[in-house]
């Protein structure tokens, strides 16, 4: 290997050779991502989370939707 092989190599990452990055699996966490989707047919939605090890059914809380101003049911959809 030359000089300026060498120095490229070497300040690219401090290494002569840089190593593959390797990610290890995680376990799944107890909290998940849901969006919750207006029963009024207007399409607003919420975001929130639920615990899937205590919550297992389909949330349903009712809530505030702007488009008719008044408080309506969102359901949990997939």
């Amino acid at each position: 290997m030359d000089v300026a092989q060498e120095a490229v190599s070497f300040f690219s990452f401090g290494a002569a050779v840089a190593a593959p990055v390797v990610f290890m699996a995680k376990k799944k966490g107890a909290r998940l991502v849901i969006t919750l989707e207006s029963s009024a047919g207007t399409g607003f939605t919420y975001t929130t989370q639920k615990n899937r090890k205590n919550t297992t059914a389909r949330l349903a809380l009712k809530k505030y939707d702007p488009v008719v101003k008044q408080h309506v049911v969102f359901n949990e959809k997939k």
